[in-house]
């Protein structure tokens, strides 16, 4: 049997990363260590999360005509993605400006380019959708082509793994094709108005099939439409270097182990391990492990 087919729909942005001691305060200028220019975005990043993690992968959206978009088209190719459904639009890709400060966290910027021509699937698109296991989502690509998408996926019976970042309100219709729904703590409480994250979850818990929300170091809290559970975690004790992508990291991961039939806490287990992995590494596609530094991780083992 071969590995699942996972299709990403989604956005593939030029990361421009400067990397700071601190990051400014409004109106405040400072200098930089470095700057970088790095692959991402986060329908690329899942995509490559998930390919890396052992899946076969194609993704869906857009790169514009300049030379980024070629950087990110050979970014996928080296990894395998199948990007034939990627399409090529007059103008600029996408970008995310991003800084990073010394403790490794990050405040992000992204103009959309080419993602946001990505208005509506067309018929290629949909069958590729429904030959898949899972179709992966989030929301840096206009919300018309996410419903469509999850309608499709819903009506030919495909798992649904929807990222609602960055975090804006979403429709009741989407959420119940969701079988997936992967928010950050600060994603929850902004799509529930609810600060108490087990409220939160049992709130989108009545819409979705399963709900998790990551909490970066402290794990993950898993829940289900038949109420809370507490997933308990290994623990992950790594010194971080830069967090971009490590929810995008965990997402893709998840979808594989789940399309390999582990089992919910395993495969959350597994998932987290991979994100633990990125967040020691600079950049987002360059800090996504292979499946065999994933298997080989040891909680509790620092010098990653």
């Amino acid at each position: 049997m071969g590995a699942p087919l996972i299709t990403v729909l989604g956005s593939l942005n030029m990361d421009l990363v400067a990397l700071v001691d601190r990051a400014p305060l409004q109106g405040e200028t400072v200098t930089g260590r470095e700057f970088r220019t790095i692959p991402g975005g986060k329908g690329a990043n899942q995509a490559i999360a998930a390919a890396r993690a052992g899946a076969s992968v194609a993704m869906i959206g857009a790169v514009g005509s300049d030379a980024f978009g070629d950087q990110l088209l050979a970014t996928l190719h080296a990894d395998g993605v199948d990007t034939a459904r990627v399409r090529r639009t007059p103008g600029a890709s996408g970008t995310a400006h991003i800084v990073v400060d010394s403790a490794g966290r990050n405040a992000i910027v992204v103009v959309p380019g080419a993602n946001g021509t990505v208005t509506a699937l067309t018929e290629d698109d949909k069958d590729l959708i429904r030959k898949s296991r899972f179709l992966l989502m989030q929301l840096e690509l206009p919300l018309s082509v996410v419903e469509e998408g999850a309608a499709v996926a819903a009506e030919a019976g495909v798992t649904v793994v929807l990222t609602p970042a960055p975090a804006q309100p979403l429709p009741e219709s989407l959420l119940r094709r969701v079988d997936w729904l992967v928010p950050n703590e600060h994603e929850a409480a902004l799509l529930t108005g609810e600060s108490d994250l087990t409220k939160a979850g049992c709130m989108l818990a009545g819409l979705c099939r399963n709900v998790v929300i990551t909490l970066g170091s402290e794990g993950c809290l898993l829940v289900t439409g038949g109420g809370r559970r507490s997933l308990p975690v290994d623990a992950v004790k790594v010194t971080p270097v830069d967090t971009t992508a490590a929810g995008d990291t965990f997402t893709g991961a998840l979808a594989v182990a789940l399309a390999e039939g582990k089992g919910a806490e395993d495969a959350l287990r597994f998932a987290t391990r991979a994100a633990a992995i990125s967040v020691t590494r600079l950049g987002a596609s360059p800090s996504m492990p292979w499946r065999k530094e994933i298997d080989a991780f040891q909680p509790g083992r620092e010098g990653l």
